[in-house]
Order: C-alpha cells, then sequence, then structure tokens
C-alpha cells in the first residue's frame, strides 16, 4: 500500500453554481474545527483562497461538488501539489470516491491514517502558429482539436514524437491521460486505461472514412495535431475554445506538474467505482 497521509492544514471549497454545495462545504469545515483545525471554506474561484493556494499554504483542498469541480480544482492545485478530496454532489462522479451521504466515515478514516495519495498524470498542450507558441495550458483529461461552430468535418494530421502516425477527416481527435479515458474519451468510442497509466491516448470523434480506432501511444511520447483548414478550434478539458488556423499546430506532450488525490482502500478502488457507475447505467437492461 502506498504511504498514509494525514492532513494539518486543509482548505474547504465549493462549486458556486451549486447552492447546496456551499451548505455542505459549511458542515465540513465545521467537522474539522471540531477536530481543532481551522480550516478556510468558501468557493473554488474565491481569489484570495486560490492565492493562498498557489502559495502552498494548504495540505489539502477538499472540493465539494461534481467531477467538473474537481477538475477545475486539479488545474490549480497541480503546481503547488496540493492533493485533493473530492465530495461528489454532482451526477457520475469518476474522479471522486467520496459522496455526500459519506464524508464523515471517509473523513474518520481519513485522521486514523488510512488514507494516501495517488497521482496522476497530465498533459501539456501548446498552439503553435508559424513556429510561434500562442499559449500554453495543463489539462487533467483531455486536449481536443475539433471543428467549431461550422457542421463540416476538419482534416488533421497527427505525428508522434516527430513522425507522422497518419490523417484524419473527423469532427476532431482527442489526446487524453488515462484519468480522461472515462470522459469524453470513452464518449467518443476510446478504452478505459487504469488511472496510474502514464500514456497518452488518441481517439478520433466521429472519423469519416479515416482512421476509426484509438491509439495508445507509448509511455513518455508526445503528439503534435496540425490543422488542414480554418474550421477548428482547440479546447482544454472543456475550457472555452481557441480558433486555430490553416497549418496551426497543437502540441501535446505529459505535463510537468501531477495531479494528486486523496484515496481510500486499496488501489483497486479505480474498477469497483467504474462498475458501480456501469451498473447504475444498466439499471433496467435484460441481464
Amino acid at each position: 500500500m502506498p504511504d498514509t497521509f494525514i492532513p494539518k492544514y486543509p482548505v474547504v471549497t465549493s462549486y458556486p453554481k451549486m447552492p447546496e454545495a456551499f451548505a455542505e462545504a459549511e458542515s465540513i469545515a465545521a467537522y474539522l474545527k471540531d477536530r481543532g483545525l481551522e480550516a478556510p471554506c468558501g468557493s473554488l474561484y474565491d481569489e484570495d483562497i486560490r492565492k493562498r493556494v498557489k502559495k502552498g499554504e494548504f495540505d489539502m483542498l477538499i472540493a465539494v461538488g461534481g467531477d467538473g469541480s474537481v477538475l477545475r480544482a486539479g488545474h490549480l492545485c497541480a503546481p503547488s501539489k496540493v492533493p485533493i478530496l473530492g465530495v461528489n454532489l454532482g451526477r457520475l462522479g469518476f474522479l471522486i470516491q467520496v459522496d455526500r451521504k459519506d464524508w464523515r466515515g471517509y473523513f474518520e478514516k481519513l485522521f486514523s491514517g488510512e488514507a494516501w495519495i495517488e497521482n496522476r498524470m497530465m498533459l501539456y498542450a501548446e498552439h503553435i502558429r508559424a513556429g510561434e507558441s500562442l499559449g500554453g495550458w495543463n489539462a487533467l483529461n483531455e486536449v481536443v482539436v475539433g471543428r467549431g461552430v461550422a457542421l463540416r468535418p476538419v482534416r488533421l494530421t497527427a505525428s508522434v514524437d516527430g513522425r507522422q502516425l497518419t490523417s484524419y477527416v473527423a469532427d476532431g481527435l482527442i489526446a487524453s491521460t488515462a484519468t480522461g479515458s472515462t470522459a469524453y474519451a470513452l464518449a467518443a468510442g476510446g478504452p478505459i486505461l487504469p488511472p496510474e497509466l502514464r500514456n497518452i491516448l488518441l481517439v478520433p470523434i466521429a472519423p469519416h472514412l479515416s482512421v476509426d480506432r484509438a491509439v495508445v501511444l507509448a509511455e513518455g511520447s508526445s503528439v503534435s495535431i496540425t490543422v488542414h483548414g480554418e474550421n477548428a478550434v482547440l479546447s482544454v478539458d472543456g475550457q472555452p475554445p481557441v480558433n486555430l488556423m490553416e497549418d496551426d499546430r497543437v502540441d501535446v506532450r505529459v505535463a510537468e506538474v501531477t495531479a494528486q488525490f486523496v484515496r481510500f482502500g486499496d488501489p483497486g478502488y479505480f474498477y469497483r467505482n467504474l462498475t458501480a457507475h456501469m451498473n447504475e447505467n444498466s439499471i433496467g437492461l435484460p441481464r
């Protein structure tokens, strides 16, 4: 088993568009205070909290919300190596092990030394135009180069470690982490990868007379996606899209930062969580 983890300086955050999340976050902060821990409590977008996280003032961030909240927390916390404990108020919770009705029991385990830290690879995407970098972003789930508002497919070329892999005529191409393999990549027909893998997964979206299979790159490989045409955008972890032009390139490689999550039980939790979600979706179907 990995080394145990007991926090001393936690912070509690909630997703502001989910009113019940703030009430749950306050309950968690009150619980922590009863244990002698003064944990600040506020919105995940509170500027003061975000500055303090970036300075490394906390050793754990509790994110109350859904997978989207944990995704945003990952972007905030990874550079400062602050572990995240998600409390699920959303629907799916692939990234979250703790449900709102169970958090007290899990927190007892946390302070009994039964928690451990899981490291998950992130990606770094860089937008290149005419040899110049126009921006870079970290991604926990995926980097997508896809069609914009027009309904036409995009034409893309993917190169791996400087060597051309293939071309696509498709709605887009997903470069995903193992974490993202249960997100957009899964919806596009990709495989589910164990979270500890440090490989990039390439999944085409609605390919037309193109390679229609997902490709798992070797660990340490990077991918460059070149746009042929002007109907393409770049989106990182579902953030607002960036318009791409003809011959623009998006380079995707393993990020220098890693997202850390507080976990409970043995590492097989991932498969139990996964099958629980799949069983939920199969309710009412013939067996």
